[in-house]
């Protein structure tokens, strides 16, 4: 009888590592994948409003990042220059910096255009943040034109070779 308890303990808490091992296998912890569609979102606050929706038709590069966060920063600036010399692209710049002094600072030295640069104040207890699931650090999407990602973290020179 002891020996058949055993056993069941043992089977027991080899099934429950084995449950706990597959729990959240299907929850995407790295972001977005090319092919998904990208989420939808608005940015409203003072004096700035993108709807994701209203850059359909056109190819779309999301990029994320943070003044505290260097390689995003540095990759934002090559990226905006790059999108600046081509017709068929827009690119949409969003700093989760907490600070919109900080974020207009950084702007204003890294010489990025305005019109379509925006700041999340919630930073990464935004939705937004949450939504690209970007907890694995800062990433930058391109869209096609109904809104799909067709490449992910790519630098000034890729996106040249997807475009033409």
């Amino acid at each position: 009888m002891t020996n058949n308890v055993k056993w069941i303990s043992v089977a027991l808490v080899t099934v429950s590592f084995l449950f706990y091992s597959f729990v959240g296998k299907d929850t995407p912890t790295e972001g977005l994948t090319i092919g998904d569609k990208a989420p939808a979102f608005k940015i409203c606050g003072e004096k700035q409003l993108i709807d994701l929706k209203n850059l359909k038709g056109k190819y779309v590069l999301l990029s994320f990042w943070a003044s505290y966060d260097a390689p995003s920063r540095i990759q934002n600036v090559t990226l905006s220059q790059a999108t600046s010399k081509m017709d068929n692209i827009e690119m949409v710049s969003v700093s989760f910096d907490h600070y919109k002094s900080i974020f207009n600072e950084t702007i204003k030295k890294d010489r990025i255009t305005t019109e379509n640069c925006f700041v999340e104040l919630d930073g990464e207890h935004s939705d937004l943040y949450q939504t690209y699931r970007l907890n694995k650090g800062f990433k930058n999407y391109l869209l096609d034109e109904n809104g799909v990602i067709i490449a992910k973290d790519i630098n000034a020179k890729q996106l040249s070779s997807y475009l033409n």
